[in-house]
């Protein structure tokens, strides 16, 4: 009888011994998900720096470094006890979907970096969904804009994708508003970039929040240079305002051409037209009366500390004034750094989970919340160009 007492004991024993050892094997594998830093933090970039967004994605680039370098130069992120210093991986996804995919693999699976910045459009950014999830990598775009970007087909969030700019839906009702109560403008005409969903996004949108007339909705592609045929159309039309969604390079030619036309109406427009080429292609003396909203203005920036740093800094560094997506980048980096401190780990998932509960961050861009779909809390600008210059800076909650 004794023989077996003793038996069963060391059977329980050794029933309890590998429990024990199940659990913390499970353990393990719970806080071994994801990536995880070693003497740095890798921080991947998967950038448009050649192909037709390369001048977006350059700027990107540069906000990217200067945060690092300023990071770094104070010792690195604040991780439990530690600093450790950033390492910045940077790859060219060519302005390609496919490789956008690819050089997400890349940067989770061979790089192991703990968090991505970019890509810089929705739909490289779509493309790199599915790596970074299955390697449970965050990532945040500076500049993808689509509604549906950080959620899944079933309306659930993407636990590991971000943004630290704003959604189209946002961008575009903001303008009706703008249109409608500042502008006073009852009668409108929509020119719309359909070569991507950016500004086909921002006309729904638009249209969808506006309470006047649209008296005229016309297309264009992008790369296209002649819009005479267009505003020709439109000069015979009684319009109060142009809404046009799209990026300065072809933005900047409808604001020419409808200047030369003899249009005067206010051309409204997006954060793709924030850039000092705009004026540049359009002509200094035609961009006026001309509007955009924007995440960055350097208006409206020069009373907030951190945006005011960061400006001398970029002028230091680059020499020219820092542009939108630039800011946008900055701010992306120091939102990672803050998820790693609020979470005393450089561990992918952690971050993930930083990002998530981030409140009143402090950034170039204004004070951002992160919402329940992983999108920015913050105000909206909207600038006047007058010569080519930003002459008034208008600031919507």
């Amino acid at each position: 009888m004794k023989k077996w007492e003793k038996q069963t004991m060391k059977i329980a024993a050794l029933g309890a011994m590998a429990l024990t050892l199940a659990g913390c094997a499970t353990a393990k594998s719970s806080s071994s998900q994801g990536n995880n830093p070693g003497k740095t933090i890798k921080i991947g970039v998967n950038m448009e720096l050649s192909g037709s967004a390369a001048g977006y994605g350059e700027q990107q680039k540069q906000g990217i470094q200067l945060a690092v370098k300023k990071i770094n130069k104070s010792g690195g992120i604040k991780v439990g006890g530690t600093k450790k210093k950033i390492q910045l991986v940077i790859r060219d996804n060519k302005t390609s979907n496919t490789t956008a995919a690819s050089v997400a693999a890349q940067l989770v699976n061979n790089d192991k970096v703990v968090a991505v910045v970019g890509p810089a459009t929705t739909s490289a950014g779509t493309a790199a969904i599915p790596n970074m999830t299955k390697a449970a990598v965050p990532s945040v775009s500076p500049s993808a804009t689509d509604p549906d970007y950080t959620l899944q087909k079933s309306g659930k969030v993407q636990k590991y994708i971000f943004r630290a700019c704003y959604q189209n839906n946002f961008q575009g009702a903001t303008a009706a508003t703008f249109v409608t109560k500042n502008l006073k403008a009852k009668r409108v005409a929509i020119l719309t970039d359909n070569s991507s969903d950016y500004g086909t996004g921002l006309t729904k949108a638009f249209k969808k929040q506006y309470r006047g007339m649209v008296v005229s909705s016309q297309t264009f592609q992008e790369g296209d240079k002649d819009f005479n045929a267009i505003l020709t159309a439109l000069k015979h039309k009684k319009i109060d305002a142009i809404y046009a969604p799209g990026y300065y390079s072809e933005i900047g030619l409808i604001v020419k051409q409808a200047r030369q036309a003899g249009i005067k109406a206010p051309i409204v427009g997006s954060d793709g037209m924030a850039d000092a080429k705009l004026a540049q292609i359009a002509g200094k003396s035609n961009a006026t009366n001309v509007y955009y909203t924007t995440p960055f203005s350097t208006k409206a920036s020069a009373t907030n500390k951190v945006a005011s740093k960061f400006m001398s800094a970029y002028k230091a560094k680059y020499g020219s004034t820092a542009p939108t997506f630039s800011a946008l980048a900055y701010d992306s980096v120091y939102m990672i750094k803050a998820a790693i401190e609020k979470e005393g780990s450089a561990n992918s998932v952690k971050i993930a989970d930083g990002l998530a509960k981030l409140k009143n961050f402090k950034g170039v861009t204004g004070t951002t919340t992160i919402d329940k779909q992983h999108n920015p809390e913050k105000t909206i600008s909207i600038e006047q160009l007058t010569n080519g210059v930003v002459s008034k800076v208008y600031n919507v909650k």
